[in-house]
């Protein structure tokens, strides 16, 4: 279980760090270092990344770093996706779901390595139907396989919601933390129908780990080449992606 606690700090650290891409190491830690159930480590996942962004969101809230409009556009649909998308649970399997969490973990390794470049200057913003098309679209990833999806929120709100990157950061905490919360009450009647329950101790102990990991990160962030170490993240996150697709393989091909 130490190794655990260790993948926990991780993930809190790499957050705190790079301000996105902790959370898609929650479920490969659950599932592979504390050895739960996909589905439950999905849901367990969706919890730990809710109470972590909430604690992350709060400095930015007090400064005012959040925009509640887009909040409301983005965040509001993207809660009735993850919803849905934990709905959806019922009708697609543990290796399915690994498969779709390693393809999104290979995208998030290739923003990672070679990220867009987005300014700080307002964008036009998006058609208001549209928005709200993305953040259901990206709800519903967030309740399938249990990721907070900062990766794609982030780019979202600044290319297609007109943010600034520093309102888009601390708007996408409020996002994640709102349609985690949804996609694990989502997730509740799927563990249900399994005879499965999410175990609330590794719950709140990864989250109390992950946020002092996250307050380490932040701590060291300015004293790290930012650039070598997203690339070096983003290599772990393309080795991780093989190892999940090499251990999920037979699964999908019985």
């Amino acid at each position: 279980m130490v190794l655990a606690w260790i993948g926990a700090l991780l993930i809190g650290i790499t957050l705190g760090l790079l301000g996105s891409g902790g959370s898609i190491l929650t479920v490969p830690v659950l599932t592979y270092l504390v050895g739960q159930e996909t589905k439950v480590a999905i849901a367990g996942s969706l919890m730990i990344v809710g109470i972590i962004s909430l604690f992350a969101l709060l400095p930015y809230a007090k400064q005012k770093m959040v925009d509640w409009r887009t909040v409301v556009l983005f965040g509001v649909p993207g809660m009735a996706g993850a919803w849905a998308g934990a709905w959806s649970a019922h009708f697609v399997s543990d290796a399915m779901q690994m498969l779709i969490f390693t393809a999104l973990l290979l995208v998030a390794a290739y923003f990672m390595y070679k990220p867009m470049k987005l300014s700080d200057e307002p964008h036009a913003p998006r058609a208001y139907y549209k928005i709200l098309i993305d953040g259901f679209v990206v709800g519903g990833v967030t309740g399938l396989v249990g990721v907070g999806g900062g990766f794609l929120i982030i780019p979202a709100l600044v290319l297609l919601g007109g943010l600034s990157m520093r309102l888009a950061v601390g708007t996408s905490l409020v996002i994640i933390t709102i349609k985690s919360f949804a996609g694990f009450v989502g997730y509740m009647p799927v563990l249900k129908e399994l005879n499965l329950v999410v175990d609330w101790n590794i719950i709140l102990i990864f989250s109390a780990i992950g946020i002092i990991g996250s307050w380490l990160g932040h701590k060291i962030s300015s004293k790290v080449d930012q650039e070598l170490l997203k690339k070096g993240f983003a290599i772990f996150m393309v080795l991780m992606g093989l190892f999940i697709l090499y251990k999920n393989l037979p699964g999908l091909l019985a």
